[in-house]
């Protein structure tokens, strides 16, 4: 007898999750071949102006929002931006706080750290990339009689959907770097955001300027970022 296409749970309806189960050699192989494919991933600050079409940015953030997420609360909100003259006011106030991080707020340690990526205060990226999408975290929504309602690991959800995103912009054959000029209150401001969002990451997406060159860098090995108890 076939399992019913939907059951009810504590009066909440339940549908059928038929996943396909692979057999162990396909999961060893998909796993591989899937590492391989997120290992050529790279911090990427050199776009190039071609645009990208508005429909691939809705579909990497219809992705986004696949990810789990606090009671299912989906405490998120994505701005896309690609008009300039916004991209320009973002550009110039990220800078303000990035001049005073570099000047005032980052320690001599942490200077040196960035010397590899040769990181500065100057963000070209902001105006050049296409678009940018903003992720904004959301502390609370508003019932319909204006009453905020908790949400819940909220920063633990929109973590688990910024990276999600990140993914689909690789597979999307695109590039993107993990941009967090802080404070970032000035997001809100430019883009008129309600009290109960907060700036979380914002997200630089577009193709690739040729020839573009990364830093150098090596991951760490399997053994000094993973423990298995067996």
């Amino acid at each position: 007898m076939e399992a019913p296409d939907h059951i009810l749970i504590n009066g909440y309806k339940h549908i059928n999750f038929k996943a396909k189960i692979s057999t162990e050699s396909e999961s060893i192989e998909k796993s591989t071949t899937f590492f391989n494919w997120i290992d050529e991933r790279r911090t990427v600050r050199d776009f190039s102006d071609q645009p990208v079409p508005k429909v691939v940015i809705e579909n990497l953030i219809k992705t986004a929002s696949t990810a789990p997420s606090g009671a299912h609360k989906q405490p998120w909100t994505f701005c896309a931006i690609s008009n300039s003259a916004l991209k320009t006011k973002i550009r110039t106030a990220a800078e303000i706080e990035e001049k005073e991080s570099y000047e005032n707020r980052m320690s001599e340690r942490w200077l040196k750290d960035l010397e590899p990526l040769g990181t500065d205060m100057h963000k070209p990226f902001l105006e050049t990339a296409p678009w940018l999408i903003i992720a904004f975290k959301k502390a609370y929504d508003f019932g319909e009689n204006g009453n905020k309602h908790n949400n819940y690991y909220v920063n633990e959800s929109i973590g688990i959907a910024c990276g999600m995103l990140i993914t689909a912009i690789h597979n999307a054959g695109l590039v993107t770097l993990t941009h967090t000029p802080s404070p970032m209150n000035f997001l809100t401001k430019i883009l008129n955001r309600p009290s109960n969002e907060r700036a979380f990451l914002l997200l630089p997406v577009g193709y690739p300027k040729l020839p573009t060159y990364v830093p150098d860098l090596e991951r760490k090995p399997l053994d000094e970022i993973a423990v298995f108890y067996e």
